[in-house]
């Protein structure tokens, strides 16, 4: 592998109604084998596909790397991530179960957990590889099969997974990759054959397949944007919480739906803080993601650079202070000159009305808030259309809790930030969207219950 940056890796042709149609029935032929199996021989299936993504981190890495820009640093934590979600849900597998229910007279009823059928994922551009796992992984393990189309700037790792779930032994045609943009996430959401719908991306395009999805009842999660608040109060760590907003906003070059872009930093510690994030934030190492050292890659494309330097440019206008970076990025090494590189930045006088504290990003852009008591910087917090994370530093362990029980948010953290365990459930609340991914949760939105009511009699008529 090589790294081209602004250059054509490869090619790969659109699939149109009949290629989607061709796979949705081979996910359902596969669906019918798959479904009948017992929990214990889908674990080992499955078991196997984690072995092989473990044993071949270091490529599949680079290919990611290659597919959306990130540190191989990162890349490699992607990939562990994935192998650990695949092992995760192996290991429910072979639980997953109703439950008996006595009733009076000694009859009885029980439930049964059953696979919705064929499941479609579609996936987002920045953690291509990983976003299909956590959404292959619960859907297998239940006994579905699953339709993948990852976004058309990200096509190449995904399609390795599906020839690894293939040499792992799932029935063929189980997990199935389509390629394309909108027209052939319409044609999955259109089809008839289809029983679920799993989305990560922005939320209009949420917005879009909720309306689709609805003309077949059909059951979506929706994993969608964020601008989520990160709450340093005075009594924290402070080298803990300068990490933890690092964290919360240049991991992926920024493009992260749940970073806490909104730093919230109480009066008293306002200069100190600003002062140790934007040292830090100067010494961030760009350049080729192959390199180990390398800590931030390019972006996924030109307009997107566009776009996420139009937001700093309007920022300034609207009286925003600039505090560093924010500017294009140009590698010393000639071959990395077509890169979509640009310097993290930091922003500083920015009020809550700006554009740059109202919108996502989704670029390395740190909004720095003061703030003055707890009760005002909720209220702040929680002014926003979106749900999906939220983040809080501080010493005193019973304000801690009190916040993230008062955020408005599907995902919280307390003296960390972008934490991924795939044990615990990951979400929005509002427009961030609903359903969840990852822990025990995710069983729920890829199974559904059947009642089962025995009478141990002859049938009491009323008639």
């Amino acid at each position: 592998f090589k790294m081209c940056p602004g250059r054509v890796l490869c090619k790969l042709p659109c699939s149109g109604e009949k290629e989607v149609d061709l796979a949705v029935q081979s996910a359902k032929a596969a669906f019918k084998v798959w479904s009948q199996m017992s929990g214990m021989e889908r674990c080992r299936v499955m078991l196997e596909a984690a072995k092989i993504i473990r044993e071949q981190r270091d490529e599949i890495a680079t290919m990611e790397t290659i597919n959306n820009g990130k540190s191989i640093f990162e890349a490699r934590v992607d990939i562990d991530i994935s192998w650990q979600c695949l092992e995760y849900y192996a290991g429910l597998a072979g639980s997953l179960a109703g439950e008996h229910i006595q009733l009076p007279g000694g009859c009885f009823g029980y439930t049964r957990r059953e696979p919705l059928g064929v499941c479609v994922g579609i996936g987002a551009w920045n953690y291509p590889f990983q976003i299909a796992c956590w959404k292959a992984g619960p859907a297998l393990a239940c006994g579905n099969a699953m339709v993948f189309k990852p976004s058309p700037f990200t096509p190449i790792s995904v399609v390795r997974l599906a020839e690894i779930f293939t040499e792992a032994g799932v029935p063929k045609g189980l997990f199935n990759v389509v390629q394309g943009g909108a027209t052939t996430g319409q044609f999955l959401c259109h089809h008839p054959d289809v029983a679920k719908i799993s989305f990560t991306g922005s939320v209009p395009t949420g917005t879009k397949i909720m309306e689709m999805a609805a003309k077949g009842i059909k059951p979506v999660t929706l994993e969608l944007g964020g601008k989520s608040p990160l709450i340093i109060f005075s009594d924290c760590s402070l080298d803990n919480a300068v990490n933890g907003a690092l964290m919360a906003n240049f991991l992926t070059q920024g493009e992260v739906c749940c970073n806490g872009t909104r730093v919230f930093v109480e009066r008293k510690i306002l200069d100190t803080f600003t002062k140790e994030v934007v040292k830090r934030t100067q010494k961030i190492k760009i350049g080729d993601p192959l390199l180990e050292d390398t800590r931030m890659g390019a972006l996924i494309n030109q307009p997107h650079l566009n776009r996420v330097q139009g937001f700093i440019k309007q920022a300034k206008e609207q009286g925003a202070e600039v505090l560093c970076g924010g500017d294009l990025y140009v590698p010393d090494d000639p071959k990395l000159k077509n890169g979509y590189y640009m310097r993290p930045c930091v922003l500083g006088n920015c009020k809550d009305d700006m554009t740059c504290v109202k919108e996502e990003i989704f670029g390395p852009v740190m909004s720095i808030l003061p703030f003055d008591t707890e009760e005002e910087v909720l209220e702040r917090a929680n002014a926003t259309k979106y749900g999906l994370a939220g983040g809080v530093f501080t010493r005193d362990i019973q304000k801690a809790h009190r916040v993230v029980a008062a955020l408005k948010a599907g995902m919280c953290f307390i003296n960390n930030y972008n934490a991924s365990p795939v044990e615990l459930p990951f979400g929005g609340y509002k427009s961030s969207g609903f359903g969840r991914e990852n822990g025990r949760a995710a069983i729920e939105y890829y199974s559904q219950l059947k009642t089962v009511c025995v009478e141990m009699g002859d049938v009491e008529s009323v008639f």
